[in-house]
């Protein structure tokens, strides 16, 4: 248990770093587009011998194709909430909220327990939710909520992915996956032409995002493997607070000790539905 609260923490400091590298980019969902592709090509040569050894068998690509199919969905919404809403309110609600559904997830469909303490971890999460988003134009929450939803979901199927896996080898298979697929959105929406020029500007951005968020997966994924999915889930989710304080601090966003103090609710029911398992 030592072991997954260390490497879930570890993952909660790499997602707000590399979130706020997205944020700040011009534009969004090319960058999210590049850290995909690039985290496949650094996880494809591992994935292959995986396979060939049989540590990554069918089964567990077909976990990574159906959650590279919800990611390339997740990184269109996310690419455009983070274009009409401020950072330190898209981050916590998105995180939050798909910390809950995979609490949820996990006990509909993985066999996790969620105690009568766990369950008021999540109204107090909630309750930070609604707080945080009181004050804040519904029209920059309902699509944090959207990705929150899309969170949740590819949590779960990413945990049984992985659970029916030796080794590591499925976060470098959801990676590949995932960069096939929002290739495919891309050439669908018609922006091969600026997925092609944004390579030689952004090539090192799209490599040092694209191994830290693939590292922050694989971290989060050997965590879910010794761990129930929602303990895993509240603790990386911690990272809510580092986003917020990033979005008072750096980004010079409104309303930071209030949304700190939403932030810091969050966690607070985080820890409860962990204390709770």
């Amino acid at each position: 248990m030592l072991i997954a609260t260390l490497l879930a923490l570890g993952a909660a400091v790499l997602h707000a770093g590399w979130n706020l590298a997205v944020k700040q980019s011009g534009d969004r969902w090319l960058a999210l587009w590049g850290l995909f592709v690039a985290g496949g090509l650094i996880g494809l040569p591992y994935a292959l011998i995986a396979t060939m050894q049989g540590d990554l068998g069918l089964a567990a690509w077909g976990w990574a194709i159906a959650s590279g199919a919800v990611h390339a969905f997740y990184i269109g919404r996310l690419a455009r909430t983070y274009e009409i809403a401020d950072f330190s309110v898209t981050y916590p609600i998105a995180r939050g909220g798909g910390a809950l559904v995979a609490a949820i997830g996990g006990v509909l469909f993985l066999h996790d327990h969620l105690s009568p303490l766990s369950i008021i971890g999540i109204i107090i999460v909630v309750s930070g939710l609604v707080i945080l988003s009181g004050q804040v134009d519904w029209g920059h929450v309902w699509p944090a909520l959207i990705v929150a939803s899309l969170i949740g979901a590819y949590t779960v199927i990413d945990s049984k992915g992985s659970r029916s896996t030796i080794g590591s080898a499925y976060a470098m298979a959801i990676f590949v996956t995932g960069g096939i697929g929002t290739t495919i959105q891309g050439l669908y929406r018609g922006k091969w032409t600026a997925m092609k020029a944004s390579v030689a500007p952004m090539w090192r951005q799209y490599f040092l995002t694209g191994l830290a968020s693939l590292i922050t997966y694989w971290m989060v994924l050997l965590a879910v493997r010794r761990a129930p999915v929602g303990y895993v889930t509240a603790l990386r989710e911690s990272s809510v607070v580092f986003a917020t304080f990033i979005g008072w601090k750096v980004l010079k966003e409104d309303s930071g000790i209030r949304r700190i103090l939403s932030s810091l609710l969050i966690v607070a029911g985080l820890v409860t539905l962990v204390v709770g398992r």
